[in-house]
């Protein structure tokens, strides 16, 4: 799954805008890709979240730096924020 299919809207961070990657649906998050204050390039894998039994990768929709990001076991519902990019 593609993160163009996640929903994405950008937040005030500071002085930057970011864009935030939203859970599609409930899951868990298995592998953190990327760590809060890497550089992401768009189409870089940021994590992976399991649901029904299937991996889903979340892939950066843009390019910029990691600024929050959820932790590898933790669950999530619809619509949580998975991570931010500014």
């Amino acid at each position: 799954m593609s993160s163009a299919l996640f929903a994405d809207y950008e937040v005030k961070y500071g002085s930057a805008k970011a864009t935030c990657l939203l859970a599609p649906m409930p899951g868990v998050v298995t592998i953190c890709e990327k760590q809060i204050g890497d550089a992401v390039c768009e189409g870089d894998v940021v994590l992976i979240l399991e649901a029904m039994k299937m991996e889903n990768l979340v892939t950066a929709p843009v390019s910029g730096k990691l600024v929050s990001s959820c932790s590898e076991g933790e669950r999530v519902t619809k619509g949580t924020v998975l991570a931010q990019i500014a």
